[in-house]
């Protein structure tokens, strides 16, 4: 994904752990791109950000005195500050950010070239949470009044343009997770996950399919057996309500097991070896995650590497 959105122009990228930015820098090889580690700076870590040209996302007093350090030793250093505003997750509290500014030698060394924080509630918009943070960043602002600054990831990106600021993060929406954790028409499918029918079997009212009482036969059915389950990332909840993609029509989950999971193909025209759409353009992302009872970022994480991976438009 990161190649791609470099082909196109991107040149800010942000990732958790600090091994993820040092593959991401040799995938990417372009030194110029700028690849942020939002878990910070620990002491010790310095010569792996240099290594790699990494810039720490700094969200600790701590991290702040640590990162100077390794700066007076060795040579300056670019760094993010990030400041809670009301996730409490984290980040430094206002008071911190105003006790760093009072003393400017606490960042000798330092070159704070991105001001962040992150929002909480941007996924319900009707939440006051999202507004309360806005204003809490317009307050902290000031204290960099020249440092460039980003508030808003996939969600927060479309409450409008005052969260926007000057770098936006988006995240699950570039893997068409809609911003209200429901399916949006601006956004397309990226991920795709298919599995061949391995068999297909008729219930009869009354029957019980799978484990325990996971699903009983209320009536007749035609249950496809698909080489696909929790194993490779199709969360067991999802068959309350969850649905997959064959012969043309939406075909509701049965059960899901380990290995194999049951949809209903009543008397579509579905054949051993088809292959069954379970994610993509026609089995919605965060259709999927509700009916699991969770969000569309799970649902892409839980994908197992026991599903081969093509990649589509890389370069």
């Amino acid at each position: 994904m990161a190649r791609r959105l470099h082909a196109e122009g991107a040149r800010s990228f942000f990732v958790a752990r600090l091994d993820e930015g040092e593959h991401l820098r040799a995938a990417l090889g372009d030194r110029a791109a700028r690849i942020y580690v939002l878990d910070g700076f620990t002491p010790g870590s310095g010569p792996r950000f240099a290594a790699a040209g990494l810039t720490p996302v700094l969200t600790a007093l701590p991290q702040v005195s640590a990162a100077a350090a390794w700066a007076a030793a060795n040579g300056d250093m670019a760094a993010a500050l990030h400041v809670d505003t009301g996730m409490n997750r984290q980040g430094l509290t206002i008071d911190e950010a105003r006790s760093i500014v009072q003393a400017p030698d606490r960042l000798r060394g330092l070159e704070v070239i991105l001001l962040m924080s992150h929002l909480g509630s941007a996924a319900a918009p009707e939440d006051p949470r999202s507004a309360a943070q806005l204003e809490a960043f317009r307050a902290i602002r000031p204290l960099f009044p020249e440092t460039p600054a980003s508030l808003a990831a996939s969600a927060g990106i479309f409450l409008g343009p005052d969260y926007r600021y000057d770098v936006v993060r988006p995240g699950v929406s570039l893997y068409g997770g809609g911003p209200l954790d429901q399916p949006d028409e601006r956004l397309k499918a990226v991920a795709t996950l298919t599995a061949p029918i391995l068999d297909i079997r008729n219930l009869r009212p009354g029957d019980r399919l799978a484990y325990g009482r996971q699903f009983t036969a209320d009536r007749p059915i035609r249950a496809a057996i698909v080489a696909a389950g929790y194993t490779d990332g199709i969360v067991r909840a999802a068959n309350a309500g969850g649905y997959a993609w064959a012969a043309g029509g939406r075909r509701p989950l049965l059960a899901v097991t380990m290995d194999v999971l049951a949809i209903d193909i009543g008397d579509s025209a579905v054949r051993v070896g088809d292959q069954v759409e379970l994610l993509g353009p026609n089995v919605h992302l965060d259709d999927l995650a509700a009916a699991a009872g969770t969000v569309a970022h799970e649902v892409l994480v839980r994908l197992s590497r026991r599903a081969e991976r093509i990649y589509l438009g890389e370069d």
